[in-house]
């Protein structure tokens, strides 16, 4: 792998999409067994869950059914702190086992404020599975549930992960240079 440039940024190689994939299907195995029989609606945040939540979807061994919502919170390389709902949930999910999926758990505001809206419509459950998690940016109460990677406060891009909406489509996932170990 070698170094990719955006908006004047230079980003490292940091997870492979070898590793990635080989973890989505350990999570997926997990979720398989958990939800046998149970028909989980997963629910996948847009735009940056869109690849984790297809490879996951795809490797969960039951009858499930996905479903997308379209959440904002970030521009640049930060969090805006506010989160934007730009495309809602239309299923009815009252007495359904609902799977949030998740690009990245930083803050917790924006998947905090989605799990309290989707309790509020009374699910059998809500779980999380998101594929990285920043337990050390986390400044709500949050826990996923199904957790890909936990990696430190870092700004990275790549398999779903964007800056100002590029890099989404990169098959690995890079971290900001600066931020490199």
């Amino acid at each position: 792998m070698k170094q990719v440039r955006y908006n004047g940024l230079t980003f490292e190689p940091y997870i492979e999409r070898e590793k990635i994939q080989a973890r989505i299907k350990e999570l997926a195995k997990v979720i398989t067994e958990e939800y046998e029989g149970k028909r989980p609606l997963f629910v996948c945040v847009l735009n940056g869950a869109f690849p984790f939540a297809s490879e996951l979807f795809l490797n969960v061994d039951t009858d499930a059914e996905i479903t997308f919502i379209r959440l904002k919170s970030y521009e640049g390389t930060a969090s805006t702190g506010v989160v934007k709902e730009m495309m809602g949930l239309s299923e009815n999910i009252e007495g359904r086992p609902v799977i949030v999926v998740e690009d990245i758990v930083d803050t917790g505001k924006t998947i905090d404020r989605l799990v309290n809206t989707l309790k509020a419509k009374n699910p059998a459950s809500v779980k999380i599975a998101t594929l990285l998690f920043k337990p050390q940016s986390l400044c709500c109460d949050v826990n996923p549930d199904y957790v890909g990677f936990s990696i430190p406060p870092k700004f990275i891009i790549g398999y779903g992960l964007d800056l100002d909406g590029l890099a989404r489509n990169l098959q690995d996932i890079y971290v900001l240079k600066e931020q490199a170990d």
